[in-house]
């Protein structure tokens, strides 16, 4: 779609991203490439055509950078440049102590995609060569090419809640992968002990009545079993009340108590497994305090950031939820429009469009996929709560519409969530139902016609 002038909205947006690369990357300063590693540092000067003005090998860790940078703005200037922009590639963590180290100089600082570096490599010599001295240069041809983008800044507060999601992520993944194995060895040994509970692993009576069988009497289910029901439904309530709950599920350890007795599964390896079973649920135990912590933290810096109302108007989207996946994307200001953030998470729909000729249409795939995963979750919660999702979602899926797959609908819902947490935190209003489902303008019209 265009307007008078000509010129789409996709063709402003690019346009004004144009400017801002340009204002950092202007045609009076020299480019500065560095091809960031451990202790060696490679760094070329070169000019808007990539030839290169100087060329020099530093052997020294990032945070000694600043001497590379000095010797850089010294070459430029000999050969009659104003200043220099400071230019690598966002691997590891080296590219904030660079970015940290020319903002302290007054030098302007952009990335380079490795992607696109790696791309430009191959098109550019077939021979596949990949060395120090040839990547630096592409950063910096790159670079005087615009196809590079301005980092995001570095904000205390918004900087925090990124560590903290980081954190959350490795021990949900490792509470996962506990949990499987945990599975796999009740499986080997005593699969009884499965069947006790529809989803034992969410069930706290039954990880307190494993732990009274493995932990209290060191794997014994004969020991156990001579305790008798009464005295384990008591040493269970114990330890229920000893983990912050109030009284355990009878039913369950009941159940638990007859699969005692049961013979199947390996029982050469059943002392063994069952010893590592109570290592992994202390681990497991150990890891849920850990996460509940983080999580706390995730919301009070969103409340210290005043986001917390605004996020949570959006029913169905928790404060964790909302947290988890603002801690992935940054603040969504720095976006100019919500479809950035969307395509940021790689939700962004492809299409495949040449002259009459219409291909399929699917995700990009692309941006951060932590920030995918993270909309993906709070995707479940919404659909049972929010009104505005569930209605969507039913005619997303409904065979006389769309028809799409239970997992291209979720999809959407995940794109609309983002988009709707742009839309609060950028506006500073809460979420209105009504302007999710039809817009501004309806709702302009509805407020006229009242």
């Amino acid at each position: 779609m265009v307007n008078g002038s000509g010129v789409s909205r996709g063709d402003r947006n690019r346009n004004a991203r144009l400017a801002r690369l340009r204002e950092l990357v202007p045609t009076e300063n020299a480019i500065v490439g560095i091809d960031l590693a451990d202790k060696k540092q490679m760094v070329v000067v070169c000019d808007h055509d990539s030839r290169v003005l100087a060329r020099k090998t530093f052997r020294c860790r990032a945070w000694d950078l600043g001497v590379a940078l000095g010797w850089a703005a010294q070459r430029a200037a000999a050969n009659g440049w104003a200043g220099v922009t400071v230019s690598c590639e966002p691997t590891g963590h080296r590219w904030r102590v660079l970015g940290q180290l020319a903002a302290d100089r007054g030098m302007p600082f952009v990335c380079v995609q490795p992607m696109v570096t790696s791309w430009t490599r191959r098109a550019e010599d077939l021979t596949f060569d990949k060395t120090d001295e040839k990547d630096a240069v592409l950063i910096a041809r790159l670079t005087a090419q615009l196809r590079c983008y301005v980092p995001e800044p570095v904000e205390e507060t918004w900087g925090r809640l990124r560590h903290l999601g980081a954190r959350r992520e490795r021990l949900m993944v490792d509470m996962v992968a506990q949990v499987q194995q945990l599975r796999d060895l009740l499986e080997c040994v005593w699969p009884a002990a499965l069947e006790t509970a529809n989803w034992p692993f969410r069930s706290k009576t039954w990880a307190a009545a494993m732990w009274v069988i493995v932990d209290r009497d060191g794997a014994d289910l004969s020991r156990t079993r001579r305790l008798g029901l009464a005295r384990f439904e008591t040493a269970v309530r114990r330890e229920i009340t000893h983990r912050g709950g109030q009284k355990p599920c009878l039913r369950i350890v009941r159940k638990l108590f007859a699969a005692l007795t049961d013979p199947t599964g390996v029982i050469a390896h059943r002392h063994g497994a069952l010893e590592r079973v109570q290592l992994l649920l202390n681990d497991w135990a150990d890891n849920q305090r850990k996460l509940a912590d983080t999580e706390d933290r995730m919301v009070a810096v969103l409340d210290q950031l005043e986001l917390t109302e605004l996020v949570t108007s959006i029913s169905g989207i928790s404060a964790v939820g909302a947290a988890a996946i603002l801690a992935e994307a940054g603040d969504p200001r720095r976006f100019t429009t919500a479809r950035a953030l969307v395509k940021h998470a790689g939700l962004a729909p492809r299409e495949k469009l040449s002259g009459t000729f219409t291909g399929r249409t699917k995700l990009t795939g692309q941006g951060r996929p932590r920030l995918r995963v993270a909309a993906w979750r709070a995707v479940w919660g919404a659909l049972q709560t929010n009104s505005v999702y569930a209605a969507r979602y039913r005619h997303l899926t409904s065979r006389d519409t769309n028809r799409l797959t239970a997992t291209q609908a979720q999809t959407v819902i995940a794109a609309a969530i983002l988009r709707h947490l742009h839309a609060v935190i950028t506006t500073g209003t809460a979420w209105d139902p009504l302007i999710a489902t039809h817009g501004t303008r309806r709702k302009q019209a509805t407020t006229m016609a009242a």
